[in-house]
Order: C-alpha cells, then sequence, then structure tokens
C-alpha cells in the first residue's frame, strides 16, 4: 500500500520534529520546511496527499501559502495548525480553503484524528474533470474561467470550480445538500441550518446564463438537490 505524503510546514523545530516524528510512527511519508517560501516550493513541486501549514512562518504568511496552493493545487487538502485560535483566523482560514483548523497546543491522539478524517475525505473529492461543456461555451475549471464560443470570459471563484466538479463529476444523479456541505466545503452537515448552497449556486447561475443560451445548467431536483443539466 502507498503511504500517503504530507507536509509539515512548521517554524518551530520542536513542535516540527514532535509532528514529523509521529506522523513517520503512523506510516506516512513526510516532508518538512522551517519557513514559508521553502513550504511553498514543496507544497507545489511535491507530490503530496495533505500540508499541515502554520500561520506564522519566516517569509510567508500562511494565509498567503494557502491562496497559492489552493490556486496551484485546488484539490489538495490543508489543515492549519496554529496558535491564532481567535474565532476570525478560524473562520478566514476554512473560507480561504483549508480543510481543517487546529488550534495549539493540540495532543498527538487528536492530531492523527484530524489527519485521517481529511485523507479520508478528500479521497472522495473528484478530481478528473478539467472541463464542462455549455451550450454555447465551455468551463476550463483548472483556469477557472467560462469560456464562450465568441471567445467572451468570464472568471468563477475556486470554490464554484469545486462545487461544478463535484456536481459534473456526479453528473447522472442529484446531489443533495448535506453531500455538498461535506465533500465541497468540508464541513460536517449534522445540525447545521444554512442556504450556502442555494446561494452558491445562485451565483453560479448567474455566470453561467450568458452561455447556456436559454438552457438550464444546474437543475434542481425537488426534495433532493442538484444535479448537471445534459447539455443539447
Amino acid at each position: 500500500m502507498t503511504k500517503h505524503a504530507i507536509l509539515t510546514i512548521e517554524d518551530d523545530a520542536a513542535i516540527r520534529r514532535g509532528i514529523v516524528d509521529s506522523l513517520q510512527y503512523a506510516g506516512y511519508e513526510v516532508f518538512e520546511a522551517g519557513d514559508g517560501p521553502t513550504g511553498l516550493d514543496i507544497g507545489l513541486r511535491v507530490d503530496l496527499d495533505l500540508v499541515l501549514l502554520d500561520l506564522i512562518l519566516p517569509g510567508g504568511d500562511g494565509f498567503d501559502i494557502l491562496s497559492k496552493i489552493r490556486q496551484s493545487r485546488p484539490t489538495l487538502p490543508v489543515i492549519i495548525l496554529s496558535a491564532r485560535g481567535a474565532e476570525d483566523d478560524r473562520v478566514r482560514g476554512l473560507r480561504d480553503g483549508a480543510d481543517d483548523y487546529v488550534v495549539k497546543p493540540f495532543s498527538v491522539k487528536e492530531l492523527l484524528a484530524r489527519v485521517e478524517a481529511v485523507l479520508r475525505r478528500s479521497a472522495m473529492r473528484p478530481m478528473d474533470v478539467a472541463e464542462i461543456a455549455l451550450p454555447t461555451g465551455r468551463v476550463d475549471l483548472e483556469r477557472r474561467e467560462i469560456i464562450g464560443d465568441d471567445g467572451t470570459r468570464a472568471e468563477i471563484s475556486q470554490r464554484e470550480v469545486e462545487l461544478l466538479r463535484y456536481l459534473a463529476a456526479n453528473g447522472d444523479r442529484a446531489v443533495s445538500r448535506d453531500e455538498l456541505l461535506a465533500n465541497v466545503w468540508r464541513i460536517q452537515p449534522e445540525g447545521i441550518s444554512t442556504r450556502t448552497i442555494d446561494m452558491h449556486v445562485a451565483r453560479l447561475r448567474e455566470r453561467l446564463e450568458p452561455f447556456a443560451d436559454g438552457q438550464a445548467v444546474i437543475e434542481t431536483v425537488r426534495g433532493k438537490g442538484y444535479m448537471m443539466a445534459k447539455v443539447e
């Protein structure tokens, strides 16, 4: 069985050593970096399954590194490990695309449980959909652009890319809001009441409308959720 490869970006040598040793003992292949530029270089260059990312780093801000990883490798899972436990920091990290946010100090047992959970969820993410056909154009998911047959272009956000990719990869069925929350937003849906999914779908429909020739691109399936329409 192939080992999962994990990158730890942490400037505190003692903490980094403890994380690396724990991960290696648990059977993971581990890469490490003690500053922002080195961590970003490894994160963009090496074939990884997960990044553990501190926010306060020499030579770089953790949020900036998260943003650059998301732009270049949108499906690579990232867990933030930080002493910055304020709600605003945690909310920002999750909104910017982190899969989890662990506040220091944490136990080895908790960290390994979080790593296992994120790796389980990431295995379910669709990674092979690069382009979606539209009636009068296409969506380039790698470039995060809608491109019309007449050359018109419109940008879409990373979250919209992940939403489209998941719907397209499950195009033969309706996908529930709870499933989208769990696998696109990486939020456990139990006990959560939110209109986030509907708002994102509404915005996506507005962006796609000029390239849809009057056809529905994302259909609402009453009582079940959303699914991609068949393009004619």
